[in-house]
Protein backbone atom coordinates (compact mmCIF):
# COMPACT_ATOMS: atom_id res chain seq x y z
CA UNK A 1 0.00 0.00 0.00
CA UNK A 2 2.72 2.32 1.05
CA UNK A 3 3.96 2.09 -2.74
CA UNK A 4 0.57 3.12 -4.33
CA UNK A 5 0.64 6.11 -1.53
CA UNK A 6 4.18 7.15 -2.58
CA UNK A 7 3.26 6.81 -6.05
CA UNK A 8 0.29 8.51 -6.26
CA UNK A 9 1.93 11.34 -4.84
CA UNK A 10 4.88 10.42 -7.52
CA UNK A 11 2.37 10.80 -10.51
CA UNK A 12 0.86 13.99 -8.94
CA UNK A 13 3.99 15.94 -8.92
CA UNK A 14 5.29 14.75 -12.18
CA UNK A 15 2.12 16.00 -13.55
CA UNK A 16 1.68 19.28 -12.76
CA UNK A 17 5.63 20.33 -12.94
CA UNK A 18 5.11 19.16 -16.53
CA UNK A 19 2.51 21.80 -16.82
CA UNK A 20 4.32 24.40 -15.22
CA UNK A 21 7.11 23.67 -17.09
CA UNK A 22 4.71 24.22 -19.93
CA UNK A 23 3.92 27.54 -18.48
CA UNK A 24 0.80 26.46 -17.45
CA UNK A 25 1.14 27.24 -13.76
CA UNK A 26 2.63 30.24 -11.80
CA UNK A 27 6.54 30.01 -10.20
CA UNK A 28 5.44 29.96 -6.79
CA UNK A 29 2.60 28.06 -7.22
CA UNK A 30 4.11 24.99 -8.16
CA UNK A 31 6.16 25.23 -4.95
CA UNK A 32 2.90 23.82 -2.81
CA UNK A 33 2.85 20.39 -4.77
CA UNK A 34 6.47 19.56 -4.72
CA UNK A 35 6.41 20.50 -0.93
CA UNK A 36 3.19 18.29 -0.43
CA UNK A 37 4.72 15.22 -2.50
CA UNK A 38 8.28 15.79 -0.73
CA UNK A 39 6.74 15.22 2.61
CA UNK A 40 4.39 12.55 1.43
CA UNK A 41 7.14 10.53 0.04
CA UNK A 42 9.79 11.55 2.83
CA UNK A 43 6.83 9.64 5.44
CA UNK A 44 7.30 6.23 3.31
CA UNK A 45 11.10 6.58 2.87
CA UNK A 46 11.11 7.04 7.07
CA UNK A 47 8.77 4.19 7.72
CA UNK A 48 10.75 1.79 5.24
CA UNK A 49 13.95 2.62 6.70
CA UNK A 50 13.32 2.36 10.37
CA UNK A 51 9.87 0.80 10.26
CA UNK A 52 8.85 -2.78 12.04
CA UNK A 53 9.60 -4.54 8.99
CA UNK A 54 13.01 -2.44 8.38
CA UNK A 55 15.29 -4.88 6.02
CA UNK A 56 17.95 -4.80 3.54
CA UNK A 57 15.40 -4.27 0.69
CA UNK A 58 13.30 -1.57 2.43
CA UNK A 59 16.07 0.61 3.26
CA UNK A 60 17.39 0.38 -0.49
CA UNK A 61 13.85 1.02 -1.53
CA UNK A 62 13.94 4.11 1.07
CA UNK A 63 17.34 5.32 0.14
CA UNK A 64 16.05 5.14 -3.93
CA UNK A 65 12.55 6.89 -2.81
CA UNK A 66 14.61 9.87 -0.76
CA UNK A 67 16.18 10.66 -4.45
CA UNK A 68 12.69 11.64 -5.43
CA UNK A 69 12.48 13.27 -2.54
CA UNK A 70 14.97 15.53 -2.49
CA UNK A 71 13.86 16.70 -6.49
CA UNK A 72 10.79 17.78 -5.51
CA UNK A 73 12.05 19.65 -2.13
CA UNK A 74 14.81 21.04 -4.59
CA UNK A 75 12.60 21.99 -7.53
CA UNK A 76 10.59 23.85 -4.14
CA UNK A 77 13.73 25.54 -2.38
CA UNK A 78 14.24 26.72 -6.34
CA UNK A 79 10.71 28.71 -6.73
CA UNK A 80 12.14 31.01 -4.46
CA UNK A 81 15.72 31.40 -4.37
CA UNK A 82 17.91 33.25 -6.82
CA UNK A 83 19.74 30.35 -8.55
CA UNK A 84 19.32 28.85 -11.91
CA UNK A 85 19.04 25.41 -11.13
CA UNK A 86 21.96 23.93 -12.11
CA UNK A 87 22.77 22.38 -8.59
CA UNK A 88 19.46 20.44 -9.42
CA UNK A 89 20.53 19.59 -12.83
CA UNK A 90 23.97 17.95 -11.50
CA UNK A 91 22.17 15.87 -9.14
CA UNK A 92 19.87 14.69 -12.03
CA UNK A 93 22.74 13.30 -13.42
CA UNK A 94 24.13 11.83 -10.34
CA UNK A 95 20.18 9.95 -10.01
CA UNK A 96 19.90 9.46 -13.79
CA UNK A 97 23.58 7.45 -13.59
CA UNK A 98 21.97 5.85 -9.67
CA UNK A 99 18.92 4.61 -12.26
CA UNK A 100 21.12 2.19 -14.39
CA UNK A 101 22.43 -0.42 -11.75
CA UNK A 102 18.65 -0.34 -10.49
CA UNK A 103 17.31 -0.88 -13.74
CA UNK A 104 20.05 -4.20 -14.14
CA UNK A 105 19.21 -5.49 -11.07
CA UNK A 106 15.39 -5.12 -11.80
CA UNK A 107 15.89 -6.95 -14.90
CA UNK A 108 17.84 -9.42 -13.43
CA UNK A 109 14.82 -10.46 -11.05
CA UNK A 110 11.62 -9.44 -11.86
CA UNK A 111 8.70 -11.99 -11.44
CA UNK A 112 5.89 -10.39 -11.72
CA UNK A 113 4.02 -7.76 -13.91
CA UNK A 114 4.66 -5.16 -11.24
CA UNK A 115 8.34 -5.95 -10.79
CA UNK A 116 8.49 -6.00 -15.02
CA UNK A 117 6.27 -2.13 -14.23
CA UNK A 118 8.51 -0.87 -12.06
CA UNK A 119 11.54 -1.72 -13.74
CA UNK A 120 10.22 0.14 -17.22
CA UNK A 121 9.55 2.84 -14.91
CA UNK A 122 13.24 3.33 -13.48
CA UNK A 123 14.13 3.37 -17.35
CA UNK A 124 11.55 6.47 -17.50
CA UNK A 125 12.76 7.93 -14.17
CA UNK A 126 16.54 7.46 -15.61
CA UNK A 127 15.24 9.44 -18.95
CA UNK A 128 13.74 12.06 -16.96
CA UNK A 129 16.44 12.77 -14.77
CA UNK A 130 19.14 12.64 -17.38
CA UNK A 131 16.17 15.35 -19.54
CA UNK A 132 16.43 17.58 -16.29
CA UNK A 133 20.14 17.43 -16.27
CA UNK A 134 20.60 18.33 -20.14
CA UNK A 135 17.96 21.27 -19.40
CA UNK A 136 19.40 22.69 -16.29
CA UNK A 137 23.45 21.63 -15.93
CA UNK A 138 23.89 22.14 -19.79
CA UNK A 139 21.14 24.86 -20.92
CA UNK A 140 20.06 22.82 -23.60
CA UNK A 141 16.76 24.01 -25.38
CA UNK A 142 14.48 21.41 -24.81
CA UNK A 143 12.14 22.85 -22.25
CA UNK A 144 9.15 21.74 -24.17
CA UNK A 145 10.02 17.90 -24.54
CA UNK A 146 11.33 17.92 -21.10
CA UNK A 147 8.03 19.12 -20.16
CA UNK A 148 5.79 16.80 -22.46
CA UNK A 149 7.77 14.08 -20.69
CA UNK A 150 7.42 14.89 -17.77
CA UNK A 151 3.74 15.04 -17.86
CA UNK A 152 3.64 11.67 -19.63
CA UNK A 153 5.71 10.09 -16.65
CA UNK A 154 3.78 11.51 -14.25
CA UNK A 155 0.79 10.02 -15.90
CA UNK A 156 2.16 6.33 -16.45
CA UNK A 157 4.31 5.96 -14.00
CA UNK A 158 2.65 7.21 -11.04
CA UNK A 159 -0.42 8.62 -11.28
CA UNK A 160 -2.25 5.35 -13.00
CA UNK A 161 -0.43 2.60 -11.49
CA UNK A 162 -0.39 4.50 -7.71
CA UNK A 163 -4.49 4.90 -7.94
CA UNK A 164 -4.47 1.27 -9.27
CA UNK A 165 -2.04 -0.06 -6.66
CA UNK A 166 -4.46 1.66 -3.89
CA UNK A 167 -7.15 0.32 -5.43
CA UNK A 168 -6.70 -3.17 -5.17
CA UNK A 169 -5.70 -3.79 -9.11
CA UNK A 170 -1.99 -3.97 -8.55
Amino acid sequence: MLLGFGLLYVGAVLFLNGLWLHGKIDDREIAVINVVSGFATLAVVIYWAFGPGADLGSVKAAALTLLFTATYFWVAYNRFADVDGRGLGWFSLFVAITTVPVVLGSLASMQSTLEIWMAINWVIWGALWFMYFLLLALKKDILGPTASFTVFAGVVTGWVPGYLILDGWL
